[in-house]
């Protein structure tokens, strides 16, 4: 078999392949070049500058895997490799350490003035007073993302005597208590941290979710650092923030919109420590991706399983027939238990009744977890390794299937257990289209396009049109509504499909609201 590295990847990792395969490398191959001999290849190794498009998989008549030497696979057509049946791997965990270190670096560069101290000190200058930095010690660092990276942050903060919150929907007691740490809601590491860290991925639920309204809610002279994703701190803001002394400094690695623009606004700004995302620029992060990639291209070569695969591992042919138009809808009601849990989810149980309960469900069981744990960390989670992400958690995962289905031809249930009790939603397919039809004990009919609000609340006149109201002051149209009752008196739930991203402040002013039992937002263009 044949193995083409198309863009330079680490000596290590070419060894690692030369020693079952043969390999061609080109590292500095055009577009057109490319297309020309990618038929002759059974894998492609690529990093970033090669653009793995439609055409090129097209041409691809022999080629079994892709590997990305790194953690975003954005310049891969993934979906297109994915009909062709091409497995498609990147190295999520080879840069863990790397950008674990750099944020510790920022922190402690920040809080000693590391980076404009050496700037006076090059020009001459002897000035230590201008430069007095705090200590770590005895301060509270908030991580929001306990995934690989924020874990490494926290742990290392504990060695440095810091009191760490974390913030993580779905970590559970049992794993802070072992960490070391405590557990809090985001409201809680937003107004009892001294320092904050981000480590989500950047999505519609978390860009921007460090803006001014934040800030304004978080300790006089907090500290920022984010080697996450840009956005997820909005740059404006923290600049604003930074100068009207409210937050003492910043240490950003990642932008919005990267290399920067000479006039954006945090360049210049005192107290704000800037790097170009150099989190994962290591000489062993280096290795490290090449390595992972390579002995996972090994792997699959040899039919093997792949943990890095970024696309759907395979099924026989009848199975996936079968489960395909589940798959989407299986996201779905996984994001939706998300949103609606109460608290780190400890269980979780998908009932499967009717029609699908006769063939192996495994992957659309996996579907549900992928679309419950997606929108909180900060690396992709896909169909491969959703089920250790989730058994890192420690939460327990159990399948029961029932030939027989009420009302419908199949039903599949989800049921999250916390500490805090039980939530539970049930879909269905209505021809090829999902439909959630239930939330706890409310009968409904939702189409899960784009984003819903899960408003349950006191059955009494004039509630629905007070949060139709609130929402058209913000400019958020609501495009469709469900009403539902049961038999607990008085109570009913409101399912609003909207048309606009709804921001935390808003959501919050609805709850606020009386006879409002607490709104959830579920955004399905996050799974």
């Amino acid at each position: 078999m044949k193995v083409l590295v198309a863009d330079g990847i680490a000596d290590k990792g070419v060894e690692i392949l030369a020693e079952e395969f043969e390999v061609v490398e080109k590292p500095k191959l055009s577009h057109e070049e490319l297309l020309d001999i990618i038929g002759d290849f059974d894998a492609l190794l690529v990093r970033s500058a090669s653009k793995v498009s439609a055409d090129v998989i097209e041409r691809a008549e022999k080629l079994q895997i892709i590997g990305r030497a790194g953690v975003g696979v954005d310049n891969i057509d993934v979906a297109k490799a994915t009909e062709k049946g091409i497995i498609v791997i990147n190295s999520p965990g080879g840069n863990t350490i790397a950008a674990t270190e750099h944020t510790m670096a920022m922190m402690l560069s920040m809080a000693r003035n590391i980076p404009v101290a050496n700037e006076s000190m090059q020009r001459g200058e002897w000035n230590r007073k201008a430069y007095v930095g705090v200590e770590l010690r005895g301060k509270t660092l908030g991580v929001i993302g306990m995934g690989r990276i924020g874990s490494g942050v926290a742990k290392r903060a504990l060695s440095f005597e810091m009191n760490v919150i974390g913030y993580d929907p779905f970590i559970n007691e049992e794993r802070a208590r072992q960490m070391g740490i405590e557990i809090g809601t985001l409201d809680d590491v937003i107004e009892k941290s001294d320092f904050i860290t981000v480590h989500m991925p950047l999505n519609k639920e978390t860009k921007g979710m460090l803006n001014r309204s934040a800030m304004e809610r978080m300790k006089d002279g907090v500290r920022l650092i984010n080697c996450a994703r840009g956005g997820i701190i909005d740059e404006v803001d923290l600049a604003d923030m930074v100068k009207a002394g409210k937050v003492a400094g910043a240490a950003i690695d990642v932008f919005t919109e990267e290399p920067l623009a000479a006039d954006h606004p945090l360049i210049g700004v005192p107290g704000v420590v800037l790097t170009p995302h150099l989190g994962a620029s290591t000489v062993e992060a280096q290795i490290g991706v090449s390595v992972d990639v390579a002995e996972g291209v090994c792997a699959a070569l040899k039919g093997e399983p792949v943990l890095t695969a970024v696309n759907m591992a395979s099924v026989s042919r009848h199975v996936m027939e079968v489960i395909r138009p589940y798959l989407t809808l299986a996201e779905q009601l996984g994001a939706t238990i998300a949103s609606l849990a109460d608290g780190a989810v400890k269980s979780l149980e998908v009932e499967y009744n009717g029609e699908i309960s006769e063939v192996s469900t495994g992957m659309v069981t996996t579907g549900i977890i992928k679309g419950m744990l997606n929108p909180i960390l900060e690396y992709n989670v896909n169909y491969v390794n959703a089920p250790s992400l989730a058994q890192d958690r420690h939460i327990k995962v159990r399948e029961v299937k029932n030939a027989e289905a009420k009302d419908f031809a199949t039903l599949i249930t989800v049921r999250a257990r916390t500490e805090r009790g039980e939530r539970k939603v049930a879909g269905t397919l209505f021809g090829t289209e999902g439909r959630i039809v239930s939330i706890d004990d409310f009968r409904i009919d939702v189409d899960p396009h784009d984003r819903i609000v899960i408003c349950p609340h006191t059955n009494v006149p004039g509630i629905v049109g007070k949060v139709g109201t609130m929402l058209g002051a913000h400019n958020i149209n609501i495009s469709s509504m469900q009403l539902a009752r049961t038999e607990q008196q008085g109570i009913s739930l409101m399912v609003l499909t909207v048309d606009n991203d709804i921001s935390s402040a808003v959501l919050k002013e609805m709850t606020d609201m009386d006879g409002i039992f607490g709104a959830r937002l579920v955004n399905f263009d996050a799974v």
